[in-house]
């Protein structure tokens, strides 16, 4: 913990008490005892609106919109109909000329679906580990969005905006709740393949908050965080005396510039780092975990191995009181097409689906198990989530297009009514089939934020004058999903 800063201010009559009394600040102006908290150590642990049901998520975004209609949207009647034109009832009130176009409906020969637990969810065969954790799953099957562009698709399912510079919802929950362990990073991001996810860093951006909120990406290999290790030639000591001579030299400039986001930003990763040279290694080692757990998170295939070790990194993260860790999808490292590095499946959906989905079907399934068993799931939201799905008609006779007006989302962990449905697709899977139940990206955060003892309405920010808050001016929260 900023124990040296904390000191020296109460040293110097600038404790929050103090503050609150005088309400000055040299330099800053009149404050309240809140802001002067703020200014005292941003990341401190604050309290919610009400009790939460929930410590911490783990956003699992699905990169490349998956075809729920392959995994969890089953839907007889297009087997019945496929190679058939769609019937233009079921295009009502849509458009389609953005994407390619309206072609004849499209099944695979490969698919099987089958129903699973008590709550009888079905699964298709390409998801058979997940299938025996249904019964921990809620189902938002009336998930809507904007699905022009995977780029812009993400950007509004990670910040609530179609452009660059909106909060994301991790920044969003830091900024509000700030950190429960101050020897690490309160926002992880985590991602599998070579590259970073697509749009990269604006959809774990602070956006208009102060910088210090926005996500710390870690790499996707055994020595996630670069730069952890101390030079072998620098001892402790004169690395710790170096830092604080640069936060002395960098205070003379702050005192000057209180309201300099970036220079606070940058003061604070200086202290995180030094602290997380002691936390971190521990925290992302997977050496010490038990050759089942390894099993469980399918380490030992190659296929899943990628995204097992990220997963079970956001598990030991968990543990270790990281609010909000945002796990993007990427691709198997066995893998070298460039059709199968996302679930973008506009030609040979087959092929894509059936990598893409052993790459995650076994790990997120032991995620699940796991938190369970450690008596983590009841305090941990998982967020199964894409930027949109895919159509019930083909493309390029083997693939499927965007699908933003009618899909399935999940939810798992505390205060989630378990093995429970909300909503639903028409008889082919193209929109939802009662507006009144649609779900959008606004939704979802307002729910989530919910499950963390947030108001969405009350979660605001002053930006150039004007209030703003996680979900624009939309949003509801989807009690029906709720224990």
């Amino acid at each position: 913990m900023s124990t040296n800063r904390r000191d020296f201010l109460l040293k110097a009559g600038l404790g929050v008490g103090g503050v609150a009394a005088s309400g000055f600040i040299p330099g800053v102006g009149y404050i309240n005892a809140a802001t002067a908290a703020e200014l005292i150590d941003p990341l401190a642990t604050k309290q919610p609106h009400f009790p939460g049901k929930v410590k911490s998520v783990i956003w699992l975004h699905q990169n490349g919109a998956p075809s729920t209609l392959d995994l969890y949207d089953y839907k007889p009647e297009l087997f019945k109909l496929a190679g058939q034109p769609v019937p233009a009832s079921f295009l009502k009130g849509i458009k389609t000329s953005t994407q390619g176009g309206v072609n004849k409906l499209f099944a695979s020969n490969k698919r099987t679906f089958k129903q699973y637990g008590e709550s009888g969810a079905w699964f298709s065969e390409l998801l058979p580990n997940l299938a025996q954790q249904a019964d921990k799953l809620a189902f938002i099957k009336s998930s809507v969005t904007v699905g022009a562009t995977h780029d812009i698709s993400i950007l509004k399912l990670n910040t609530g905006d179609l452009n660059p510079g909106r909060p994301s919802l991790g920044a969003w929950i830091n900024y509000a709740l700030g950190s429960l362990n101050p020897d690490l990073p309160s926002y992880v991001v985590l991602y599998n393949g070579e590259q970073e996810p697509s749009a990269g860093s604006v959809n774990w951006s602070s956006g208009f908050l102060p910088a210090v909120y926005q996500g710390t990406a870690f790499r996707p290999s055994d020595s996630p965080i670069l730069y952890l290790e101390r030079p072998d030639l620098r001892s402790a000591d004169q690395q710790r005396a170096s830092l604080d001579l640069l936060k002395h030299l960098n205070k003379l400039g702050g005192d000057r510039r209180p309201n300099d986001t970036e220079l606070r930003a940058r003061l604070e990763s200086y202290e995180l780092a030094d602290r997380m040279q002691k936390a971190a290694p521990e925290a992302v080692d997977l050496s010490k975990e038990s050759e089942a757990t390894l099993k469980l998170y399918g380490i030992d295939d190659p296929t899943s191995e990628s995204y097992g070790k990220v997963l079970l990194r956001a598990r030991r993260l968990v543990e270790r009181g990281v609010r909000f860790i945002q796990v993007v999808s990427g691709y198997p490292s066995n893998v070298q097409d460039n059709e199968r590095r996302s679930w973008d499946a506009h030609s040979d959906l087959d092929g894509n689906h059936a990598t893409q989905a052993r790459m995650v079907d076994k790990p997120i399934a032991g995620l699940l198990a796991d938190l369970k068993t450690l008596g983590l799931l009841d305090s941990t939201l998982v967020v199964w989530a894409s930027e949109f799905s895919r159509t019930p008609w083909g493309e390029s006779g083997t693939g499927r297009d965007h699908n933003p007006w009618g899909y399935t989302q999940w939810v798992a962990g505390g205060g989630v009514k378990a093995g429970y449905t909300f909503g639903e697709t028409d008889e082919l899977g193209v929109q939802v089939a009662d507006k009144d139940k649609a779900v959008d990206t606004y939704d979802l955060h307002a729910t989530v934020l919910h499950l963390l003892g947030l108001d969405h309405l009350k979660t605001t920010f002053i930006n150039n004058g004007r209030s703003e808050r996680p979900t624009v001016v939309y949003g509801k929260v989807v009690k029906e999903i709720l224990a």
